[in-house]
This record gives C-alpha cells, structure tokens and sequence, in this order.
C-alpha cells in the first residue's frame, strides 16, 4: 500500500515560480504524527467488515489475528477483492505489532510504504505478508505475529 501523502509536507505557492513544493520526510524517520498515522493504518476498513460477517471481532489482539487464520478464504475467487483485502490484513497485523510489542511503530518508507519497525531496528514488510495471507493462507497471521515479537 504506497500512502505517499504520509512521509511529505506541501510548502506554500511562491517560492518555486507558483508551484507546489513537497519537503521529503527524513528516511529512517517515525512519521511526525504516530498515533494519528497508526490511526489511519488500522482502519482495515474492509477486513474489519469480512471479520465482521463471518463473526469475528478485530480487538487489535494476537487472539484476533488467530480468529482471522480459521476464516474460511471465500476471497480468493475474486482478483479485485484478494489485494485490498491482503492490504488490509497486512496492515492489520501491523496493528497488533505496534499495539502489543514493546518498541515497535509504523515507519512510511520514502516511496510511500507503511513497514513496522521493531525495537531492535528490524523492518517488517507487513502488506507483503498481508497478501501472502490473502492468497494462499501461508504465513498465517499468527504464525507471522508470534515471529516478529519474538524478535
């Protein structure tokens, strides 16, 4: 999920001839607002209602990520579905990490990525594993939560 508004701040008209400039965030940086980044990041909007249907509640636990690995996958059949869906369970993991780990927070890459970094300097790709999930069931969520904290 490339969120490219996050890392980048708009100047104001008139320096650069009248238009916009972007001042790039510092790579490596937490973003300037966490908890409202962290905010927007778990909306999972779409998880949330699949979860919702079949019964599940998202309560941003390690439990809930075990809840979403027993959902039947009735979204792999439809190929506009299966990414916004691995996005949002990608980033939903995330949730749970930054939630419940110690140290750890959302980082927006400079092309606009959302990763977790982990207290030890680690950076977990969590929309790969996402999709990885959404396709094919493997790494479960839980599987992928209990690695990362963990480490």
């Amino acid at each position: 999920m490339n969120l490219p508004f996050l890392g980048h701040r708009h100047k104001k008209h008139g320096d650069d001839g009248g238009a916009p400039a972007r001042a790039e965030a510092s790579v490596g940086e937490p973003p300037a607002d966490p908890e409202a980044v962290a905010a927007l990041l778990s909306e999972c909007e779409l998880l949330r209602s699949q979860a919702a249907r079949a019964g599940v509640r998202l309560d941003d636990t390690p439990a809930s990520l075990e809840a979403l690995d027993q959902l039947v996958p009735r979204w792999r059949d439809d190929a506009e579905f299966l990414p916004r869906l691995g996005n949002d369970a990608g980033l939903y993991l995330g949730t749970v990490v930054v939630r419940t780990v110690p140290g750890a927070g959302w980082l927006i890459r400079p092309d606009g990525e959302p990763v977790v970094r982990l207290a030890s300097g680690r950076e977990v790709e969590v929309a790969g594993a996402g999709q990885d999930w959404a396709a094919s069931g493997v790494p479960e969520l839980s599987q992928m939560y209990a690695e990362i904290a963990e480490t």
